[in-house]
């Protein structure tokens, strides 16, 4: 039995654009795009597109370029990258034709591994988060042993596979399999959307385990980040006190690291260490005759330096 296709975002990348459409919906008709709002929603997502392939494409050149960055918890930021990169370079171009026309184009075999894709895509994305999250939550409360492993980009490199075969499971199956076991397809020809869209018990059990799980725990770490941080700070001020007197000049205590560096802390510069190499390995990349110049020159001072280039030209 067929069911009438929803109008609203059918899977994970629909969602990126979903609040667009609903209004140009609202303004001509569900899908019925009048010829002013196609090009204004063309333009947006064609935007969308270019800003997550490049600039996760640049994260992704960024390890290449610089062996600096390859430690463990820049391997998850990595896999993150990769991640988003694929949702912009495949997942939204064939979503775009979709959600203009009101009509899937592409036969359903390509229908099956965008959905698939997609969905594994877009849940990786959420898994991803939460181990970076997990990584920084370890690298504050057990520092010693966290340095240790380091250099171990074996085990980076499992908890990665790992997050990717958890997220296939908890869609692919489902998607791959469910008219098989159902009986036969209830997507009517034209439209392309998971078998499970409107059985509201897997959809309730996909949503704890890919939402409100994924949530609860980023919580839970990044209280405990900033919690563990705080207490620190208050034993290092107490301890300078008692190491100068009763008396401490403001300006002789020592400032705590900002919550999103972890501690480490570039030296003379005022920026993290994570921060400071990423953004050397995007010079590299994006100005690399300033490197020889200027080692350790900033990004934007290479950027003025290209600009007012191009205002003399």
């Amino acid at each position: 039995m067929e069911r009438a296709p929803p109008d609203g975002p059918l899977n994970a990348s629909g969602a990126l654009a979903g609040e667009a459409a609903a209004a140009a919906a609202a303004a001509g008709g569900a899908r019925g795009f009048s010829a002013a709002w196609t090009a204004v929603l063309a333009a947006l997502m064609a935007l969308l597109i270019v800003a997550t392939v490049l600039g996760n494409a640049l994260v992704m050149l960024a390890f290449v370029a610089d062996s600096s960055l390859r430690t463990q918890n820049n391997f998850f930021l990595l896999n993150l990258a990769i991640s988003d990169f694929l949702v912009g370079a495949f997942c939204i171009p064939l979503y775009v034709p979709y959600v203009l026309t009101g009509r899937w184009t592409f036969g359903r075999g390509l229908c099956k591994l965008w959905l698939v894709v997609d969905y594994l895509l877009c849940t990786s994305s959420v898994f991803n988060i939460v181990l970076i999250s997990y990584d920084r939550f370890l690298s504050v409360t057990r520092a010693v042993s966290y340095r240790a492993q380091q250099g171990d980009t074996r085990r980076a490199v499992q908890k990665m596979v790992l997050v990717w075969v958890l997220a296939f499971l908890l869609y692919g199956p489902a998607i791959l399999s469910w008219e098989y076991l159902s009986g036969g397809s209830s997507i009517p020809d034209g439209h392309c959307y998971a078998e499970f869209f409107y059985n509201w018990y897997f959809l309730i059990t996909a949503s704890t385990l890919e939402f409100f799980t994924p949530f609860l725990s980023v919580t839970f770490f990044n209280l405990s980040i900033y919690l563990n941080i705080q207490r620190r700070t208050r034993v290092r001020l107490d301890g300078a006190r008692d190491a100068s007197g009763p008396e401490l000049q403001p300006e002789a205590q020592p400032s705590p690291p900002p919550p999103g560096c972890w501690g480490c802390w570039h030296k003379g510069r005022g920026e993290s260490l994570p921060l400071h190499r990423f953004r050397r390995a995007f010079t590299k990349l994006l100005c690399p005759h300033k490197l020889k110049i200027q080692p350790h020159g900033s990004l934007e001072h290479c950027w003025k330096k290209m600009k007012k280039k191009k205002t003399r030209l």
